[in-house]
């Protein structure tokens, strides 16, 4: 099974596509050759939409099994699509990309340390899950720098010791620190995953993707 797949040529997949475990959110124009990939991978059934108009889905979601986040500026049409999968709740304010400032499984979430308080409380009531604020490897959009399964947690290769602690206070899920796309630590920038599988951008080296197999539990080409 191919393990990397690229969006019209550009290997930062994770920009362009958000996975909810058993769904993928993805915009209506992706091709089709990215979307066999997805399913391929990762056995997952697509929802086509756009978010706020734009096909850069993963920056502006984030979520788990239970629900969607989504940019506050998504319209009432993109809403509804999601809400027939997941209750939704709408990122207001400044930092509304909420891919790009929220990290989430099913057993926590991390947000950007910058995020304020009622709005934490908000993600905590509707993701159901124990929330902190984090940076990984300096960095404080945490969307971006990492990617949580419900089988494991991959960090920026420059998170240190302090930031994986504060992680390994929420989870007892194998936490690994890994780059992508040949050595960016954005990890989340160009990586899909789930329980099921995982596949990443074209640029990842056969190393890197060792690394991600290893971190999120899967055997080698399995």
């Amino acid at each position: 099974m191919e393990r990397t797949t690229a969006l019209a040529g550009d290997p930062h997949i994770g920009i362009f596509c958000r996975v909810l475990e058993e769904i993928a959110i993805v915009s209506p124009e992706a091709p089709d050759e990215f979307c066999e990939a997805l399913k391929a991978a990762l056995d997952v059934d697509l929802v086509r939409t756009t978010i706020q108009g734009s096909a850069i889905v993963g920056s502006l979601v984030a979520g788990n099994s239970r629900a969607v986040v989504v940019s506050g500026l998504a319209t009432s049409d993109e809403i509804r699509m999601l809400e027939d999968y997941r209750e939704v709740y709408r990122l207001e304010g400044t930092m509304n990309a909420a891919g790009n400032v929220i990290l989430a499984n099913d057993r926590f979430a991390a947000v950007h340390p910058e995020m304020e308080p009622d709005v934490i409380e908000e993600v905590k009531s509707h993701l159901g899950v124990e929330v902190i604020r984090l940076t990984l490897g300096g960095v404080k959009t945490v969307g971006m720098a990492g990617y949580a399964t419900n089988r494991g947690v991959l960090v920026h290769a420059r998170a240190t010791p302090r930031e994986i602690g504060r992680l390994e206070g929420v989870t007892d899920l194998p936490i690994g620190t890994g780059s992508i796309n040949m050595g960016s630590g954005l990890v989340g920038t160009g990586l899909l995953a789930n329980s099921r599988g995982y596949i990443a951008g074209t640029e990842t080296s056969g190393f890197e993707l060792g690394r991600i197999a290893d971190v999120f539990g899967f055997v080698e080409g399995i």
